[in-house]
């Protein structure tokens, strides 16, 4: 989240980062109205604590005027106060409502974008930052993943649809076997070799808590809302590990000492996919839920450009130990996150498109979730007593059904076969999927 003060005192730099990123034209329109909020906070509190002044002072005159025996100027000086006292809760009432109306329209607001972040109008204006590997190259045409998958009976879409509808699979046999191989060489890689400490968090959180990553207000049609209360608050299905492991410290006070923080998660992830109806309909590209295994890092603000570096280099050693060609993008200000001011994407080659698809996003979130969940940390060094925000980074370490569909497609045989990448085979107990 933004910090009001900061949109009340540049509110050019604020429109000029949202034309950036395309916002509507009522997001970009919101700026104004946070502006003349925050005017009238500042008004409202100077009014308060004036009448709150005025009223100490006038309580001591009372007591003066009681010991003078004066009591009839007492009374006239408590009805002064009387009346103060009932314009000081007509402030605190109208103050309310300025801050929460301030808060909700700051929540809405997509974080400020670093300063490296390339200006472009779409995917089509993202960077190649750089390319590791060679697409294989096929004597016979490469077949999908869907094709391959249900030739081997291991992917089944026709009965997941008869148990939920269109955007879910059931994964039979070496099928399964791959998708649970793929978790563990995840999890294992990120804690043994990069030093992760692993986490297995709540599937449900409440709405406060998508709140405080940035899934809510902005994404609630993306996300699977529960009919009833959970232990009295809304609930939601997590899209990502992301939310309930970001939010494990909020409202904490970490110690300097403690940064940074390095978690590795596996959850099953659950998007409604609202907005993408008709695109990538075939398949286990887009679906309802998907594994992923996400990492997420807690760092100081002068460590976040080094650690997410570290992040994304992570995530791409995952695809390198698997043999699969990708690409690293760094995405532009209309395709980056809402809440991201830097992103990079990972997108692995898929034979049969032709074409690159993102199998993993590594974002640098500065203070933007800290500010939201209300999480600090103060600062060691002698002289910096004032606690701060620290910063926020994630990535998926990786999107498992997309590594597994890319596997799939890329280590392909003629004969229909997959033969099993070297890494695998350990978990796997087999060296092809026939």
């Amino acid at each position: 989240m933004l910090d009001s003060r900061l949109v009340a005192s540049e509110p050019d730099r604020i429109r000029a980062n949202l034309v950036a990123r395309r916002a509507d034209d009522a997001t970009i329109a919101s700026v104004d109205r946070i502006v003349a909020l925050a005017a009238e906070r500042n008004a409202l509190v100077q009014e308060r604590d004036d009448r709150r002044s005025a009223r100490n002072t006038i309580s001591a005159e009372i007591g003066a005027l009681m010991k003078q025996g004066n009591r009839d100027q007492a009374e006239s000086k408590k009805a002064e106060v009387g009346a103060n006292n009932a314009r000081i809760a007509v402030i605190e009432t109208t103050l309310g409502d300025v801050e929460s109306e301030l808060r909700d329209l700051c929540l809405r607001l997509p974080n400020l974008l670093d300063d490296s972040v390339p200006v472009g109008g779409g995917e089509d204006d993202n960077v190649v930052v750089k390319t590791w590997g060679t697409a294989p190259t096929f004597d016979f045409k490469p077949k999908s993943h869907v094709d391959l998958g249900e030739a081997l009976g291991i992917l089944d879409l026709g009965r997941a649809a008869k148990l939920a509808g269109a955007r879910f699979s059931v994964l039979i046999g070496k099928g399964a076997r791959l998708e649970r191989a793929l978790i563990n060489f995840f999890v294992d890689t990120h804690t043994e070799e990069h030093g992760y400490t692993e986490i297995l968090a709540p599937y449900i959180v409440w709405g406060s808590v998508a709140e405080g990553t940035g899934q809510l207000p902005k994404f609630a049609a993306d996300m699977f809302k529960l009919a009833e209360p959970l232990n009295g608050q809304e609930a939601y299905l997590i899209p990502t590990a992301e939310v309930p492991v970001t939010n494990l410290y909020r409202e904490e006070i970490l110690d300097e000492s403690d940064l940074p923080k390095r978690f590795a998660a596996f959850s099953p992830c659950f998007r409604s996919e609202a907005g993408s109806a008709g695109r990538d309909t075939r398949g286990i590209l887009r679906v309802h839920q998907f594994h992923k295994v996400e990492m997420v890092w807690f760092s100081t603000p002068e460590a976040s450009a080094d650690a997410h570096e570290q992040l994304t280099r992570h995530a791409e050693q995952c695809l390198e130990k698997l043999g699969l060609p990708y690409r690293r993008m760094l995405l532009c200000s209309a395709d980056i996150g809402f809440g991201a001011t830097k992103c990079h994407d990972l997108e692995v080659w898929l034979p049969s498109q032709e074409r690159y698809r993102e199998v993993s996003s590594c974002s640098n979130y500065g203070d933007f979730q800290a500010r939201r969940m209300d999480l600090r940390y103060r600062p060691t060094e002698a002289g910096k007593g004032k606690t701060r925000f620290p910063h926020t980074l994630n990535g998926s370490g990786l999107a498992v059904g997309r590594t597994l569909l890319a596997i799939l497609e890329n280590y392909q045989q003629a004969d229909g076969s997959i033969v099993v990448p070297e890494v695998l085979r350990p978990y796997m107990g087999v060296d092809v999927i026939r």
